[in-house]
């Protein structure tokens, strides 16, 4: 097992600080500042993560931005216990969805593509699936063919909003060759 920055990326298109800020440095963050994220910076997110590839091809990811007193409240009451006051606290709160059943492999891989993005804006996610998937259908997506795939919380961290690494598996742990 190795450590987070144990790669050389030298033979990657990204430079070395690209490389760290999306992926080496990145980890699941608990706690934000209290810095708001604007629409501009959503915007921009939107941005990158519309034309990422898919198995299909398609866009399938629908993203419910919770900023309201009233919609954490209703969101906060299908969360787990575990979740709620970091969701409570974060500065945006992103529900993720896909049309039920059928594009749930696709709207996975837009969901990573989205995290990816926000780490991009220099931002920190939060993704959970600690949350009552259909109290939130219910909630958010009740006259829509869409449901809740994952929430992810969104902002700047605080400088210990996030546990560290635990180690890594080697590349020979986790690739084999045919």
């Amino acid at each position: 097992m190795t450590g987070p920055d144990s790669g050389t990326g030298s033979h990657l298109a990204l430079d070395s600080a690209s490389q760290s800020l999306l992926f080496r440095q990145a980890h699941t963050a608990n706690a934000f500042t209290d810095g708001p994220v604007s629409d501009e910076t959503v915007r921009e997110i939107h941005d990158l993560v519309k034309s990422v590839p898919t198995a299909s091809g398609g866009q399938p990811l629908r993203v419910v931005l919770v900023r309201s007193a009233a919609g954490r409240e209703r969101l906060l009451r299908h969360t787990s216990r575990g979740n709620r006051d970091k969701t409570a606290r974060a500065p945006l709160v992103a529900v993720l969805a896909v049309a039920r059943r059928s594009a749930v492999p696709d709207g996975a891989l837009q969901a990573a593509y989205f995290i990816i993005a926000v780490r991009a804006a220099g931002l920190a996610a939060g993704p959970m699936s600690g949350f009552d998937p259909e109290g939130v259908d219910r909630e958010f997506f009740a006259d829509t063919k869409h449901s809740a795939l994952m929430v992810v919380n969104i902002g700047r961290p605080t400088p210990d909003g996030h546990r560290p690494h635990g180690p890594r598996l080697d590349f020979a742990q986790v690739f084999s060759s045919v």
